[in-house]
């Protein structure tokens, strides 16, 4: 009996460790650190596309006009086809490139979150 329990938490964590390796390390509550700047007195924010979106999670600044910028390089997975259901909108981003997309300020407490055309992978802003 003792066998098989070990047995099981090692195959759990090989899995888990493929998750992570798959993943490429990041974690879903990875951090904002240098994806916002001020540019001509807009909020510039990015965002890379590419086996999900990096980083998941970013907090801006409130009643901001806000461009959000989607990286793309080699991207031929999901997270090419974009939603944004709070700004209705939906695209299919070239595999290389910048989207850019106009966001009006936005009111605090405000969160907008984009998902890939699975489902599978996502990312949010809230506002300030």
């Amino acid at each position: 009996m003792k066998s098989y329990t070990l047995s099981i938490i090692a195959v759990a964590l090989l899995i888990g460790g493929g998750i992570l390796l798959i993943r490429g390390g990041r974690s879903g509550t990875q951090g904002t650190a240098n994806n916002i700047e001020m540019v001509g007195g807009k909020q510039v924010i990015e965002i890379n596309a590419k086996g999900g979106y990096s980083p998941t999670i970013t907090s801006a600044k409130a009643q901001t006009p806000t461009v959000l910028k989607v990286k793309t390089q080699n991207t031929f997975d999901c997270s090419a086809a974009l939603t944004i259901p709070g700004l209705n909108y939906r695209a299919n981003l070239k595999p290389t490139g910048v989207a850019q997309i106009d966001i009006q300020p936005q009111k605090p407490g405000t969160t907008l979150q984009g998902i890939c055309a699975m489902g599978m992978y996502n990312f949010q802003i809230t506002f300030n």
